[in-house]
């Protein structure tokens, strides 16, 4: 029976998920160089080595030059400190002798032109502040900070021609989108591209960059400040830049039995249906243990990661593809990580006098060891 329910759930899933791509599918106006440069950036923004790797070499690849990725990744100490942009020139580094030694052609790019002797780092750093800023900005909370992003950040760093300012603010946006509690340096950046060069198509498109190579949260701010510079209302709930299925209403009926907020959209219920539903949860949003008799439940992971727990089990990580067939009688829980939201479909499955428990919350201790 349950074979059967998989078959017509997928089926299901199937009819539903190519109409809504093919309605979401648009054209990605960034050039594959810049694409590259903002997952690097969001990469070293977040401290995430492992994949830094990767991206750098996918980067040289698409035709950005060893040059252009230092000086992105140097420009990066004074939005997310020098230990991450140490380390990320250190994985720089060790990417161009793994090509050299593998024979793979490596465009070391040009370095910036040297500055006149008789450079104003002050002068021009205001004057690029400024037409970033759209106008004239002044810290006289604190002076020093004043100076020290006038002169050094958008004078010493800005006036180096080996990227475009265009190309800086990309960095720029991409890097603050990986930073928790930045939402408003985020916004401000996100005009501040526009004012530098960075065409609107461009700017739009770098969500779904940073969605497929970074992370869906990254993505999801990245939107939300978007939106706000365009004067836009900002009604998504999910940060999932291709989602394949509608997120619903919130979840008031069962809020009392998750912790955080949750959504969700029926996709098939009504007598001789089979109950099918995508419950799409915010990050860190659970639900309490509980358990389904004689029925059980099948879950059908679509988007972001989550967590899976049978009680006396070790929790299962949940990615999209993944399922999981809950038996009846089984004490669980299941919701998003801390870090990031989470969809699943929710199939019900059909027997005689089906009901759920709903039980104690999950501890926050238990839940906060998971990674």
């Amino acid at each position: 029976m349950k074979t059967k329910v998989i078959s017509i759930a997928f089926a299901l899933l199937a009819s539903l998920g190519a109409q809504t791509i093919m309605a979401q599918n648009m054209e990605n106006k960034l050039t594959d160089k810049n694409a590259a440069l903002a997952t690097i950036a969001a990469l070293e923004a977040k401290g995430d080595l492992t994949r830094l790797e990767p991206a750098i070499n996918q980067g040289l690849d698409k035709g950005l030059t060893v040059s252009e990725i230092k000086e992105a990744l140097s420009q990066l100490y004074a939005y997310t400190g020098f230990p991450r942009s140490l380390n990320s020139l250190g994985v720089l580094q060790q990417v161009i002798k793994a090509r050299q030694e593998a024979g793979k052609i490596t465009d070391p790019g040009t370095e910036a032109d040297p500055l006149p002797a008789n450079y104003d780092a002050l002068k021009q750093g205001t004057e690029v502040q400024t037409r970033l800023s759209g106008a004239p900005f002044d810290y006289k909370f604190a002076p020093q900070t004043d100076y020290y992003l006038k002169a050094h950040l958008f004078g010493d760093i800005f006036a180096r021609n080996n990227l475009s300012h265009a190309m800086r603010e990309i960095v720029t946006v991409s890097a603050i989108s990986a930073l928790k509690g930045c939402e408003p340096q985020l916004r401000a950046h996100a005009q501040g591209a526009l004012n530098m060069g960075v065409s609107e198509a461009e700017l739009r498109a770098l969500p779904a960059v940073l969605q497929a190579s970074v992370g869906e949260e990254e993505a999801y701010r990245l939107r939300q400040a978007i939106a706000a510079v365009f004067n836009e209302p900002f009604t998504e709930g999910a940060p999932v830049e291709a989602q394949l299925f509608p997120q619903g209403e919130p979840n008031t009926a069962y809020a009392k039995y998750f912790i955080g907020n949750s959504y969700l959209a029926p996709l098939a219920s009504g007598e001789g249906k089979l109950g099918v539903a995508n419950v799409t949860f915010e990050p860190r949003c659970h639900n309490n243990w509980h358990i389904h008799h004689r029925g059980g439940q099948i879950l059908i992971c679509v988007g972001g990661r989550g967590w899976y727990q049978e009680w006396g089990k070790p929790a299962r990580e949940l990615h999209p593809g993944d399922v999981v067939d809950i038996p009846a009688e089984a004490k669980h829980w299941h919701g998003a990580a801390r870090d990031s939201w989470f969809q699943h479909i929710a199939i019900g499955v059909p027997a005689e006098g089906a009901t759920t428990t709903w039980l104690e919350a999950v501890e926050d201790e238990v839940y906060d060891k998971l990674p």
